[in-house]
Formats: structure tokens, sequence, C-alpha cells
């Protein structure tokens, strides 16, 4: 008789153990998890890149901006450039960080979290990590003829949109009034 209730209790204290094991994976991720993945994949420097990123393409459209303006003084775009610059450098990217921790632990497990760590801190995801960039730019360049085309058949749909609606209202604006000061008659655009 012993025998038997010694097996079963072993049983049941497998068993509990297992189940113990599967709910710490089942279990939300803590903020010290989220702190590990996100050190793991170096989301720090992600974020100061991807800032710098975006600092550079605000120049570029400032200085689009700027070259449309007339009777700007000659310093301005420096000026501009430089307040930009600060305002990028100044950029809170551990309050940055700190914001996207309850995210991740919303939408992840530690169990997955744990998982997703192991990974990035190992070789390959060291080497996923380092060649991301490249990879991103270079898709980019690759898929960019295809996305300027569908932009363009966009744009020209827009722009076909706005023509029959001109069209409907002869020329007029939206808020065009007719002689007798009434609203101009609109018709609506018909899809195609």
């Amino acid at each position: 008789m012993k025998r038997p209730a010694l097996v079963l209790l072993a049983c049941l204290l497998f068993a509990s153990i297992s189940f113990a094991q599967q709910n710490d994976a089942d279990a939300p991720a803590s903020k010290l998890d989220i702190e590990r993945y996100l050190d793991a994949t170096h989301a720090r420097d992600m974020t100061k890149n991807i800032m710098a990123t975006m600092a550079t393409q605000t120049q570029k459209m400032i200085h689009e901006q700027l070259a449309k303006q007339p009777n700007l003084p000659p310093d301005f775009e420096a000026h501009l450039d430089k307040m930009m610059n600060d305002y990028w450098k100044d950029l809170p990217v551990d309050d940055i960080i700190d914001a996207m921790i309850p995210v991740y632990q919303k939408h992840l497990t530690k169990g997955e979290v744990d998982t997703l760590t192991a990974f990035y801190s190992g070789p390959t995801g060291q080497k996923v990590l380092k060649e991301m960039p490249a990879i991103m730019s270079e898709s980019m360049q690759a898929s960019t003829g295809i996305i300027q085309k569908m932009m363009a058949k966009a744009m020209e749909r827009v722009n076909d949109e706005i023509a029959q609606v001109q069209k409907a209202n002869d020329g007029k604006p939206a808020d065009a009034k007719t002689d007798d000061g009434k609203p101009a008659k609109q018709s609506p655009a018909t899809p195609n």
C-alpha cells in the first residue's frame, strides 16, 4: 500500500512542478524581463540611430521647404538646422524605452520574452541585429520602384477624383456660392 501511494505522490509532485514551470512561462513578462530583452536587442542604440535618421530627413525637408520661401535671411537654414539638431539631441531615449516596456508586457509572456532574449543574446540573433540596418536599407531600395509606381497610380486617381468633382461643380470651389448667395451645387465623386 505504501508503494502505490509513494508513486502517486511522486507523480503529483512532478505534475505540480511541470504545471508551475508552465505557469511561469505563461505569466506576464516583468519589467526586468523586457529590459533584458531590449538590452539584448540594443534597443537604445537602435532608437538613437532611428532618431539620427529622422533628424537627417527632417533637415532635408526643411531645406526643400526653405528653397521655396523667398526673403529669408541667408543664415536662416543654419539656424533651423541647429534648432532641430538640439531637438533631436535632447530627445529622452530612456523615457521612450520606458514608455515601450508596458506595450511589450501587454503582448508578450515571460516565456516568449525569455526565448527572444536567448535568441538575440546568441550569435545568430546578434548577426541578425548587426545586419538588419543593411537588410532594411537594401529592401527599401529594392522596393522603391514598386512603391513609386503605386504612389503615382494613387495620385493619378486622386487627381481624377478632383477633376470629376470640379467638373461636376463647374470648376467652382466646394464652398463657392451661386449668384443668389446659396451654396453651389455639389456632386459627389463617382467611384471608379
